[in-house]
């Protein structure tokens, strides 16, 4: 059928691929958040998140129900949240978010994942001074005035606001958003914020934000990319976060 049609399908099943890890990704994040808090959303901020998170990848509300459920079952899966450090090729520091029923086996598959891409796991600490652990709102812009909505939102914990582009959607499509940034204290009382203001995010995350960056050629950060991606596709990995520019 010609290399078009190869270079659509693969793209499609790259889609279809990172959906899959979405889900399963957001399905491990309501287990974890229904054990801690239960299966209240209207009581447990950290479903609400999930919940959030859930619709703005198009998860299935069967999947969401069938994690809440699995949360509260006998069988119950327990996962612990491991923090692991590294480095890429070119001293590019990297931090790996995981959640793990087997914290030997992820271990072993993330410490391999470095050393054949030519990266080094560190050991704790070693990377993780280099970043900043921050709440990270995504909103839709419309009908909404950034600079009113940042003087609105100091008090509740807002450091930083800015535009960005979403992440690709199920059909790969991006758009632009409003950023909101805030400490990781601060989560809680900026997400109450946003809902008693009716605002919905696309998204509410915790991630690492690097205090500082490295830029490389093309190359060079295609190596260090080529590492973050074999990271990403391991089963027990969450989030993959870096300091390349």
């Amino acid at each position: 059928m010609g290399r078009i049609f190869e270079v659509r399908k693969s793209a499609m099943f790259a889609r279809w691929d990172k959906m899959a890890k979405n889900f399963t990704r957001i399905g491990k994040e309501i287990v974890i958040a229904v054990k801690a808090g239960g299966p209240d959303p209207n009581s447990n901020a950290a479903l609400r998140r999930c919940f959030q998170n859930a619709r703005s990848v198009g998860m299935p509300k069967d999947r969401v129900e069938a994690a809440i459920k699995r949360a509260q079952g006998k069988d119950l899966v327990n996962y612990d949240e491991i923090l692991y450090e590294g480095y890429a090729p070119h001293g590019v520091a990297i931090l790996v978010e995981t959640a793990t029923d087997n914290h030997v086996r992820t271990v072993a598959n993330v410490k391999a994942i470095f050393n054949k891409g030519g990266g080094a796991m560190g050991n704790s600490g070693s990377v993780a001074f280099q970043f900043k652990k921050m709440g990270v709102f995504k909103l839709k812009p419309e009908g909404l005035d950034a600079d009113e909505l940042e003087l609105e939102l100091i008090d509740a914990g807002l450091e930083e606001l800015g535009e960005g582009t979403s992440d690709p959607d199920n059909a790969g499509n991006t758009f632009e958003v409003l950023v909101l940034r805030c400490a990781f204290a601060d989560f809680g009382s900026l997400q109450k914020a946003l809902e008693e203001k009716g605002i919905s995010p696309i998204s509410a995350e915790l991630e690492w934000i690097p205090t500082t960056t490295v830029s490389l050629n093309d190359e060079q950060s295609e190596e260090v990319l080529k590492l973050v991606d074999k990271l990403e596709q391991d089963e027990d990995v969450q989030k993959v976060f870096h300091n390349l520019a």
